[in-house]
């Protein structure tokens, strides 16, 4: 089926995890490209904050207090939508926290916490959405990660939680086009980004989590939203070591598994002492209201993959993937030996 989606100043998009990272910086994106906001999170103060900065530049925005684990919440999301809008025509499941140890020592009530925020809140959003964009067309953005299909050390319950996120988006997409319903969705699967990632996430390290390059601006995640929402797409990787790292893990798993128990442990292990405080925001709201925590070394403000992706034929972008890979290799290898 032909799906036409409108261009982002025409649209009400509703974005969860709004208040900080990828959230924040797509929802101020999509607001000064013309897009009317419905901004989602579990802190009601920062989401103010976030509404009124956006209607203080001449931005139409509301936000929803939500938990995105409750059904009730995301039916409310939608309702709310709908009174103020009349609408939705794109959804972003964009919430999501890690927690950072080894398998064995995470607690259940923590490994189903960050289940029911980063798989069953895609989950509920997907359901309180499709209602709505069923029948007037529309776009429905899961963000999965570089972990949807390869598994890291110290993060395993958070690549179990990516991993589920790939399977249900990819069922519900089939399904939607079997039914020829007039929905695109795309799952964003992001590299490693420099938001409150780390910040946010519950720590049972001895020592302060860091992120394994390379690290992308969460500029680059927010232009793959807004272009999967003016443009039907089945994925977008963000970031040429999330592309390669996944074609890695399909054909030569044995290699890449090497590779993670060699450099993927003191790749995510700083040598900064833990935080006293290291729940993070797995149960309660955290920091907030910053679009970046700040990450020691290079962050990459753009892609040529992602570009290349959006915009440009397939051999152009197997070519400069291999290239980002390879880069993504030497600064593995480089970061491992410090």
């Amino acid at each position: 089926m032909n799906i036409r989606l409108k261009p982002i100043a025409a649209q009400v998009m509703v974005i969860t995890g709004a208040s900080s990272g990828i959230g924040l910086t797509t929802a101020r994106m999509a607001a000064r490209r013309g897009a009317r906001i419905v901004a989602v999170a579990r802190n009601d103060d920062a989401l103010r904050q976030v509404i009124q900065e956006l209607t203080s530049q001449g931005h139409e925005a509301i936000h929803v207090t939500a938990d995105v684990a409750s059904e009730e919440d995301m039916r409310q999301v939608a309702q709310t939508a709908i009174e103020r809008f009349g609408r939705i025509d794109t959804w972003v499941n964009n919430a999501g926290v890690s927690i950072f140890g080894r398998s064995e020592e995470v607690t259940m009530e923590d490994q189903r916490r960050l289940f029911d925020t980063n798989f069953w809140g895609v989950v509920n959003g997907s359901l309180a959405a499709l209602p709505y964009l069923r029948g007037r067309g529309g776009a429905l953005i899961n963000l999965g990660s570089e972990v949807s299909e390869v598994a890291i050390p110290l993060q395993g319950i958070y690549s179990a939680s990516k991993h589920a996120v790939k399977g249900y988006t990819d069922a519900l997409r089939i399904e939607l086009e079997a039914e020829k319903a007039p929905v695109s969705v795309t799952l964003i699967r992001p590299a490693a980004i420099d938001t409150m990632f780390v910040a946010h996430a519950k720590n049972y390290m001895d020592v302060r989590p860091k992120l394994p390059p390379p690290i992308y601006a969460p500029e680059v995640v927010a232009d793959a939203i807004l272009f999967a929402a003016e443009h039907p797409k089945r994925d977008l990787f963000v970031g040429g070591a999330s592309r390669l790292l996944t074609t890695g893990a399909r054909h030569t798993p044995r290699l890449v598994d090497r590779y993670l128990a060699r450099f993927g442990i003191a790749q995510q292990r700083s040598r900064l002492p833990a935080r006293g405080n290291q729940e993070g925001s797995l149960h309660r709201p955290g920091p907030d209201l910053l679009e970046r925590e700040g990450v020691e070394g290079h962050v990459m403000e753009s892609s040529l993959y992602t570009r290349s992706a959006m915009h440009s034929r397939a051999l152009n972008t197997a070519f400069m993937a291999l290239g980002v890979f390879t880069a993504a290799l030497w600064y593995g290898r480089r970061s491992a030996q410090r």
